[in-house]
């Protein structure tokens, strides 16, 4: 009856695990329909207000479950000294992993794209959703990549700290 018992524990031990790395990985995220106008924004420099750029084979990912899950991947013939002069630049962005099936967003390759200097990230569009801002990186070879980043409000929120009056209040 005891190795009945024990068997038992570490089927259920099992299923559950897979089930937990399904949801994880796969069961979540849905593929996200372009609208084929307001897919790939920018905030223009010194409005943040976000605009379209030209951009093609958008492919995304989004998921209900969290507010920084949401990755693409497109091109653009957006060159970076032309982005650099329009649109908000940030610093000391790194890509947030996607699931490996997402196989157009690699963001090891991203952050060794951004430490070699051969693409830079640019700010999309602010809040998002409340306290995330949508972020985008393009390669000088016209590869481009958006994600989500908590902003300063946003890290705030969610890990407890008093929010303050320099941000909006929560919806």
């Amino acid at each position: 009856m005891g190795k009945f018992l024990v068997g038992m524990l570490v089927l259920i031990a099992a299923l559950a695990g897979g089930a937990m790395y399904y949801l994880q990985v796969y069961g979540y995220y849905e593929e996200v329909t372009p609208d084929g106008v307001g897919d790939v924004q920018m905030a223009l420099a010194g409005t943040e207000q976000p605009q379209t750029i030209p951009y093609d084979d958008f492919r995304a990912i989004d998921a209900q479950s969290s507010p920084i899950r949401y990755r693409a991947c497109f091109t653009t013939g957006l060159d970076l000294e032309t982005a650099g002069g329009l649109y908000v630049p940030l610093q000391d962005v790194t890509p947030r992993n996607a699931p490996g099936w997402f196989d157009c967003f690699d963001a090891a390759a991203i952050a060794q794209a951004l430490d070699a200097g051969t693409a830079q990230v640019f700010l999309g569009a602010k809040n998002i959703r409340y306290g995330v801002d949508r972020v985008v990186a393009i390669t000088d070879d016209g590869r481009g990549y958006v994600w989500h980043e908590l902003n300063e409000c946003g890290e705030k929120a969610y890990d407890g700290t008093v929010i303050g009056e320099e941000c909006p209040p929560r919806p």
